[in-house]
C-alpha cells in the first residue's frame, strides 16, 4: 500500500446508481480525489470510522493501480497490471450539505479509513474481465454487485480522461465507479470484497 501515490476516484459511473441518488448523468466523467491518508486495507482487522457526522454510505468499486506512467498512446495493459476491489466511503448527509452550499465534497470523501482496498491481484485480459463481477458482502449478505460492461465511461476512457487532464503516474489508482445499491453502515457490519468467487479481503466496522 505504500507506493500509492494519488487516489482518484469516478463519480455517477453506473447509471442505476445516478437514479438512486437522483442525479444526472454527466457528459464527461466526474472525477474527485482522496488523500493517501484515506487508504486502509482490509485484511482481517477492525476498521474505524467517524461518528457523530451523519450516514457513513460504503460504495463498492472496482480499483486499477497504474504500473506505469501514463502517455497517450500507451494501451492499457502497459498501463495496468494490477486491480482489486474496493470500497469508497461516503459521509453521506455532510456531503450533501457541502453541495448545497457549493462547497468541494473532500470533507465528505476523504476523511481516514474513507478508502478500503482488497488485496490486489494481476489485471485480466479485457474479455475475462467482463465475465467476472465485483461485489461487497455484509454480514454475509450480498449488497451491491457490479460488471465493467455497466459502466458509462469504460476503463479506456477514464484512463485517457484522467490522464491527459490531470496526470497519472505508476503508483497511482482510480476508484472507477459503484453499482446501485449503496446504504449506510452500522457498527460491528462485517464486510467482504468479492472479484468473481475470490475474496479479496475482509474487515469489521466500527464506529467510534
Amino acid at each position: 500500500m505504500n507506493t500509492i501515490k494519488n487516489i482518484y476516484c469516478v463519480g455517477r459511473n453506473y447509471v442505476e446508481h445516478i437514479r438512486e441518488l437522483n442525479n444526472q448523468v454527466p457528459e464527461s466523467p466526474v472525477i474527485f480525489n482522496k488523500p493517501t491518508h484515506a487508504v486502509v486495507k482490509a485484511n482481517q482487522h477492525t476498521i474505524e470510522l467517524p461518528t457523530n457526522q451523519g450516514a457513513i454510505h460504503y460504495e463498492v468499486e472496482l480499483v486499477i493501480k497504474l504500473a506505469n506512467d501514463y502517455t497517450p498512446e500507451a494501451s492499457i495493459h502497459y498501463l495496468i497490471h494490477e486491480m482489486t476491489v474496493g470500497v469508497d466511503l461516503t459521509l453521506r448527509d455532510l456531503q450533501q450539505n457541502l453541495k448545497d452550499k457549493g462547497y468541494p465534497w473532500l470533507l465528505s470523501k476523504g476523511f481516514i479509513n474513507s478508502a478500503i482496498l482488497g488485496e490486489f491481484i494481476p489485471f485480466p485480459d479485457q474479455m475475462d474481465l467482463r465475465k467476472e463481477n465485483f461485489s461487497l458482502l455484509i454480514n454475509d449478505s450480498k449488497v451491491q454487485e457490479g460488471n465493467i460492461s455497466q459502466m458509462i465511461f469504460d476503463l479506456e476512457t477514464l484512463i485517457h480522461f484522467i490522464g491527459s487532464n490531470l496526470g497519472l503516474k505508476k503508483g497511482d489508482i482510480i476508484f472507477t465507479g459503484t453499482p446501485s445499491g449503496v446504504n449506510a453502515l452500522h457498527n460491528n457490519d462485517e464486510l467482504a470484497l468479492y472479484w468473481g468467487t475470490q475474496n479479496l479481503g475482509a474487515c469489521t466496522i466500527k464506529i467510534k
